[in-house]
């Protein structure tokens, strides 16, 4: 099927070049979006910076109609965005009609006087063969986020990957593509066919609109970094100095504690070392003085003694 696809787009492509005038194309290769019955989807086109001042354009192949930026209708709005040197457009209640390609254009002011910066085509599908969870994701500086992609049964063996539109970069399944802060993982799930994409350590510059791939099959995903929550730490060394406040505090607290339960166990054993010390020092005391009140009474009847046998007279006749 895709190969269907991609054939019959670069035909309507090099039709649409030729009857309409466009003589330069700067997009990338054809791309498939895949959406439910009455869903919705926004698909960003970025331009070079010397076009923020043209006029830019969404044209149907469909009905042959271009809609210039800055126009909002019921179901479809088309918004410059030059700060970001992009426009986005927002289709709202697709349906089987809507089926076929689409081009975003920017008239240069110069020959060619058209530029097709991207391509892609539309399919509405009752079981899309990539969608997502949640098309729209936030985070916050130094934090994480994570995006669930859902793909069809027959794009089980297809090459998944998560891509960014603004340069293409784009990362497969079990790569990890690390800089000074972030990082990319991609864990696939084939029995509950999704992909699941984490984004570690974010920026601000990781802001942007991404979108999940199967087999050449796309879904647009817009990432949202804002400035680190209060209370939230993205500076490593921040993270070392709260880290070790927190252990600090944590020491001492344990030293607070553990001496609160010295004290209290001590005073007791104190107590009862001093109470101990009392009754010996009592009974040490009594038993020596005993001794003492027997010694002058032995001594006195020694003494009764000895005054009775030298006082006594040998010459006096014994009875």
């Amino acid at each position: 099927m895709n190969a269907y696809v991609k054939t019959n787009t670069f035909y309507i492509s090099i039709w649409f070049w030729l009857i309409l005038g466009v003589e330069s194309y700067s997009g990338w290769s054809n791309h498939v979006l895949t959406i439910y019955p009455g869903g919705s989807v926004t698909i960003p086109c970025y331009y070079d910076k010397k076009y923020t001042q043209q006029k830019k354009s969404w044209f149907s192949e469909i009905d042959k109609t271009y809609t210039y930026t800055n126009t909002t209708e019921q179901n479809l709005s088309v918004i410059d965005h030059p700060d970001q040197s992009l426009f986005t457009v927002t289709m709202r209640n697709l349906q089987n009609k809507h089926n076929g390609v689409y081009y975003c254009v920017v008239e240069t002011g110069e020959q060619p006087s058209k530029n097709i910066i991207y391509e892609c085509q539309l399919m509405i599908q009752s079981a899309p063969d990539v969608s997502l969870m949640i098309s729209s994701v936030s985070g916050h500086e130094g934090g994480d986020i994570s995006v669930q992609c859902l793909y069809s049964s027959g794009y089980q063996n297809k090459v998944k990957q998560w891509c960014r539109y603004k340069d293409q970069r784009c990362y497969t399944v079990g790569r990890t593509d690390t800089s000074q802060n972030s990082s990319v993982q991609i864990r696939d799930d084939d029995g509950r066919r999704s992909f699941t994409v984490l984004m570690t350590g974010l920026r601000r510059t990781d802001s942007g609109w991404y979108y999940c791939s199967a087999g050449g099959v796309i879904n647009p995903v817009h990432i949202t970094v804002t400035e680190a929550e209060p209370g939230t730490v993205s500076d490593k060394e921040n993270q070392t100095g709260i880290f070790k406040k927190h252990n600090n505090e944590t020491k001492y607290t344990k030293e607070t504690q553990n001496n609160g339960l010295l004290i209290v166990w001590l005073l007791p054993a104190l107590a009862a070392l001093l109470l101990l010390l009392i009754l010996v020092g009592v009974f040490t005391w009594r038993w020596r003085r005993r001794p003492k009140q027997d010694k002058p009474h032995i001594r006195g009847r020694n003494g009764s003694r000895t005054t009775d046998m030298i006082f006594s007279k040998p010459e006096d006749p014994v009875i």
